[in-house]
C-alpha cells in the first residue's frame, strides 16, 4: 500500500468581515456626545469686548442667557456691516456671539454695572433648553454594546455562523462529515495503492456500480448496502477509501467515528440523523466513517447498567443504515482495525454485507509498494526494491514509506547525492531496532556478557532446523534499552507446528543459556526473552492445544464473553502452569546441551563480536562453516550482507493476543 498524492493548492475562502462596520458606528456615535447641535455656529467672545465694545457702542440688540451657563449675544442687524465684525465673519442670523459662564457668578451684576452709563440698557431673558440627543445616546449605547458583545460571542461560537462548523453550540446536532464533490476532489486513485490487490477489486466492483449500477440491477443483482474494511494499522485503510473517493465521481461523506461522540446527551443521535439527511439528499453518495469502533463497539457490555449515549448512536446508526424507512442510494464504507469488538448487529447483511480484510502485504506486495515510494526519491542504480522487500517481512505500507524517508534523511546527513542501498540497510535498523547509539559508555565485563548473549542466540539459530536464519547479530546499543540483537530473515508463513514452536523458544533461551554456561551466573540481560517465551508456552497450552495433558482445549476470549469467570477450574488452572513451567524448562535444557556441545563455536563467535561489533551471516560461514540445514530458496538472492529485523507479525481476527510472539523474528534481547 502506498501513494504519491498531487498536492493542488487551495484558495482561501474570503469572508466578509463585518467587524469594522461595528467600530465604525461606534466611533460614529460616540462622537456625536461630543458635537454641538444648534441652528447657526457661534463665535466665542471674552466677557471684557462684551462690555467695553459691543455694549457701549450700543451694539447689541439682546442677550439670552440659556441654562444658567451660556449667554448668546445677538447683535443689531443694521450694525453686523461694521468692520469689526466682518472681520468676525459673524453669521446674519443670530446669535452671533456666544459666552459661557458658571452657574451663580453674578453676570446679571457685573452686566448692570458695565450698563452704568448706558441709556438703553440691555436686560438678558432666561430660557431652558433641553439636549434629547445626549439623552437617547445614554440609553441607546450601552444597549448597542451589550448587543454588539452578544454577537461576537455568538459568532465566536457559532463559527462564524458558517455552516458544517464542528463544536459549536447551534450547530451541535449538526454532522461534521466533510464533503467531497466534483468542486472538492480527491487527486487519489487506485493507481497509487499498491500491495492491496483483492482489496482493490472488492472496493472497485462498488465503484463500478455507482457509475453503471444498470450492468448489475438488470441481472437482479443488488450492491452491498455497507463495506467494511478491516485490517492492522498502518495497512491502507484510509487511503484505500481516499482511492474510492477520487473514484467514484459521487458525493463521498468522510468523517471519523470519534465525531459522533459528545459530552451532551442525545448529540451523537442527532448527528447521525443529520449526516443520512445530506447522503439521501446527494444520493447516490458514499459515507465514509473512519475508526468506526469509536461507536460501534458491542452493546451491553457498559458495567454502569446506565444509559449510555454511545450506544444511543450505535442505535440510531443501525436504523439508519437497515430501518423502517432506509432508502436507497446510499453506500456506507467503514474501517477499523478492532472488529472483534464491533456489534453483531452492525456486522450482519443489510448493514456492512461485505468485510474486506486488509492483511499486511506479501513479499510482491512490498516490492509494489517499494516501487511507488521509491518514486520520489533520487535513489542510485543498484537500488533493487525486491531485496527491500525481501528485508522487510511483516511491514505494513506506512512503515515502508517510512523507511524510505529515513533513508533519505541518511544519505542527506551524509552529504551524498543519492540514496543507495546501504542508506537503505541503516534506515530498516534505525526504523526498527531505534537510534544507534555507539557512545553508550558500558564497561568491559558487561560488553563480554553481551557477547556471549548474542554469541549464544547466534549459534542456537544456527544449529536448530526450525529457527530462522541468521542475518546480522551486533552488539552496538540500539533504542532506549537494547544492549544487543541478533536479527533474522523470517519464512513467510501463518501455521506453526510444535517442533517450530520448541525450536523458536530454545534459540530465545540462548542468550541465557550461554550466560550461565561461560560464566556459571545469569544476568538481567534476558528479560525480553523470558517475556516472549512465556507468552509463547502458555499460548501453546491454553490457545493451540499443544499440550497432551491438558489436550485440544482453547480459552481464547477475543468477545470477552468469559469476562471475570475463568472457564476451568483451580486444578486445570494449577496443570497449565506446571505444564509451562515444563516446556520451558525442557526447552531451556535443551539450549544448554547444544550450547556444551557446540562450546568452541561460541567462543569463537562471541571473540569475533568483541573483536568487530557486528558480525553477518558470511562471518557466521566463514568462523563455524555452513548451516547444516537448507534454508529458503530466496534467501539466496541475497548477495550484499542484510540488516532485517521484522517487528510483531500481523494476526488474524481469531488469533490470539500471544501469536505476535510467535510469529516474531525479532531479537532485541539484552535490557539494561
Amino acid at each position: 500500500m502506498s501513494t504519491n498524492q498531487k498536492k493542488t493548492p487551495k484558495t482561501p475562502n474570503k469572508k466578509f468581515n463585518f467587524y469594522w462596520i461595528y467600530g465604525a458606528i461606534a466611533v460614529f456615535l460616540i462622537a456625536l456626545q461630543f458635537y454641538q447641535f444648534s441652528g447657526t455656529p457661534s463665535k466665542n467672545i471674552k466677557e471684557s469686548k462684551l462690555y467695553n465694545q459691543m455694549l457701549a457702542d450700543g451694539d447689541v440688540d439682546s442677550i439670552v442667557i440659556v441654562n444658567g451657563t451660556l449667554v448668546e449675544v445677538w447683535i443689531r442687524e443694521d450694525r453686523l456691516k461694521k468692520d469689526v465684525y466682518q472681520k468676525d465673519k459673524v453669521p446674519e442670523t443670530g446669535p452671533q456671539y456666544a459666552m459661557e459662564i458658571s452657574l451663580n457668578s453674578n453676570f446679571e451684576d457685573r452686566l448692570d454695572k458695565a450698563q452704568a452709563d448706558v441709556d438703553n440698557k440691555i436686560t438678558p431673558s432666561y430660557t431652558t433648553r433641553r439636549d434629547w440627543l445626549p439623552t437617547i445616546l445614554s440609553w441607546l449605547l450601552p444597549l448597542f454594546l451589550l448587543v454588539a458583545v452578544w454577537l461576537f460571542i455568538m459568532r465566536r461560537i457559532t463559527g462564524g455562523g458558517g455552516m458544517g462548523g464542528g463544536g459549536q453550540i447551534f450547530n451541535i446536532g449538526k454532522s461534521k462529515a466533510n464533503l467531497y464533490d466534483k468542486d472538492t476532489k480527491v487527486n487519489v486513485t487506485f493507481n497509487d495503492v499498491a500491495g492491496l490487490d483483492e482489496a482493490k477489486e472488492e472496493v472497485m466492483e462498488v465503484v463500478d456500480f455507482l457509475k453503471n449500477p444498470k450492468k448489475y440491477t438488470s441481472l437482479g443483482g443488488k450492491i452491498p448496502k455497507g463495506v467494511l474494511l478491516v485490517g492492522s494499522p498502518g495497512t491502507g485503510k484510509t487511503l484505500l477509501a481516499k482511492a474510492m473517493a477520487g473514484e467514484a465521481q459521487v458525493p463521498f461523506f468522510s468523517i471519523s467515528g470519534s465525531d459522533f461522540v459528545e459530552m451532551f446527551v442525545g448529540v451523537g443521535a442527532s448527528r447521525v440523523r443529520d449526516l443520512f439527511k445530506q447522503a439521501r439528499e446527494k444520493a447516490p453518495c458514499v459515507i465514509f466513517i473512519d475508526e468506526i469502533d469509536a461507536i460501534g463497539r458491542a452493546r451491553g457490555k457498559n458495567m454502569m447498567q446506565s444509559n449510555d449515549e454511545r450506544e444511543n448512536t450505535l442505535n440510531q446508526l443501525l436504523v439508519e443504515m437497515d430501518g423502517f424507512g432506509t432508502d436507497k442510494g446510499v453506500i456506507i464504507l467503514a474501517a477499523t482495525n478492532r472488529p472483534d469488538v464491533l456489534d453483531p448487529a452492525l456486522l450482519r447483511p443489510g448493514r456492512f454485507d461485505r468485510q474486506i480484510s486488509i492483511d499486511k502485504p506479501d513479499l510482491n506486495g512490498r516490492e509494489q509498494i517499494f516501487k511507488v515510494h521509491l518514486k520520489p526519491v533520487k535513489v542510485s542504480k543498484d537500488m533493487d526494491a525486491y531485496k527491500l522487500a525481501l528485508q522487510t517481512p511483516g511491514f505494513a505500507g506506512a512503515e515502508i514509506a517510512n523507511v524510505c524517508n529515513e533513508a533519505a534523511l541518511i544519505a542527506a546527513r551524509r552529504g551524498k547525492k543519492f540514496v543507495e542501498m546501504q542508506d537503505f540497510n541503516d534506515a530498516i535498523d534505525r526504523v526498527i531496532g531505534g537510534l544507534e547509539k555507539k557512545n553508550k559508555l558500558i564497561s568491559p565485563d558487561e560488553k563480554n556478557i553481551i557477547a556471549y548473549h548474542e554469541a549464544g542466540h547466534a549459534i542456537c539459530g544456527w544449529f536448530l532446523e526450525h529457527a530462522d536464519p541468521l542475518v546480522k547479530v551486533s552488539i552496538v546499543p540500539r533504542g532506549v534499552a537494547a544492549l544487543g540483537y541478533a536479527q533474522y530473515m523470517p519464512k513467510e508463513q501463518f501455521l506453526y507446528t510444535t517442533e517450530q514452536l520448541n525450536d523458536m523458544m530454545a534459540m530465545t533461551l540462548g542468550g541465557r543459556a550461554a550466560e550461565e554456561i561461560v560464566f556459571g551466573r545469569i544476568s538481567t540481560g534476558a528479560q525480553n526473552d523470558l517475556e516472549r517465551i512465556t507468552k509463547m508456552a502458555y499460548a501453546m497450552v491454553t490457545l493451540y492445544g499443544m499440550n497432551k495433558r491438558i489436550g485440544n482445549l482453547s480459552f481464547n476470549d477475543p468477545q470477552q464473553d468469559y469476562r471475570f469467570a475463568k472457564p476451568y477450574s483451580e486444578e486445570l488452572a494449577k496443570a497449565i502452569d506446571e505444564e509451562v513451567h515444563k516446556i520451558i524448562e525442557d526447552a531451556y535444557i535443551r539450549t544448554k546441551q547444544l550450547l556444551s556441545d557446540k562450546r568452541g563455536q561460541l567462543e569463537a563467535v562471541a571473540q569475533e563480536l568483541l573483536s568487530k561489533e557486528i558480525i553477518f551471516k558470511a562471518d557466521m560461514e566463514r568462523l563455524i562453516g555452513n548451516r547444516p540445514f537448507e534454508e529458503h530458496k530466496m534467501h539466496e538472492d541475497l548477495t550484499a550482507p542484510l540488516s532485517t529485523m521484522e517487528p510483531a507479525s500481523d494476526k488474524s481476527e481469531d488469533t490470539d493476543p500471544a501469536a505476535p510472539e510467535v510469529e516474531s523474528p525479532q531479537e532485541e534481547e539484552v535490557k539494561e
